[in-house]
């Protein structure tokens, strides 16, 4: 893995010769340290070959934010910098990377925050094959309603959440299953190719190894 300066941020890129699906994942700096774990687990579950790029994000409850709201546990509310983030990954990131090698398919995912904002990312633009949300912060005030009034443009979306993360004492965060049953519902209702995984722990478990699963499965379906 290497870092390259794209567009003023220090991108890590990881490079298959052969590969023609780029896999884009927003990450804070612990992500970093787990990256190489996640494209060897990625690369154990599919034979399909691909590039990731780890874009770092600096203000984590401000870049990955669709909108403004307020504090679920501390002070620290939420911005609304995610437009910023997908202009920075559609204008300048990708056709930076197509420069020395068309990519045939795109994929956009993200782990808690950065998982909500790749399924956002997914009802805000066609240009991604497809979204893996892993663990995502569905439960981010205003969720339930922006779903329900826009139309999901990517091609196929995997969904995933620990067990354990809707049992806790505080409530906004407690809705996360009950909001990610529904948003399952909800693209099956639509009949967007979807799954829904679960998988054992609460949401600071196996991180690493829950965006592999995501990832190996929507490199699975690009045929």
């Amino acid at each position: 893995m290497i870092i390259k300066n794209t567009g003023n941020r220090e991108c890590i890129f990881f490079e298959e010769e052969d590969a023609r699906i780029l896999v884009i994942r927003p990450c804070d700096l612990r992500d970093q340290d787990d990256m190489e774990n996640e494209v060897r687990e990625i690369q154990a579950r599919t034979s399909v070959p691909f590039s990731l790029i780890a874009v770092p994000v600096d203000d984590w409850n401000r870049d990955l934010s669709p909108w403004e709201a307020p504090p679920v546990f501390g002070k620290e509310g939420f911005g609304s910098g995610a437009s910023e983030t997908l202009a920075y990954i559609i204008d300048i990131l990708i056709p930076a990377v197509n420069q020395d090698r068309r990519y045939q398919k795109i994929l956009l995912g993200g782990y808690s925050l950065a998982g909500l904002f790749a399924l956002w990312a997914g009802y805000e633009t066609d240009v991604f094959d497809g979204i893996a949300a892993v663990s995502p912060s569905v439960w981010f005030e205003g969720w339930d309603t922006y779903r329900e009034e826009h139309a999901f443009q990517a091609g196929c979306v995997y969904l995933s959440l620990g067990d354990k993360e809707e049992k806790t004492r505080n409530r906004t965060m407690a809705q996360v299953g009950d909001r990610i049953r529904s948003q399952a519902e909800l693209f099956e209702k639509e009949n967007m190719p979807h799954v829904l995984e679960w998988n054992p722990g609460n949401h600071f478990k196996d991180a690493d190894l829950r965006m592999a699963k995501g990832f190996a499965w929507l490199l699975s379906h690009m045929d």
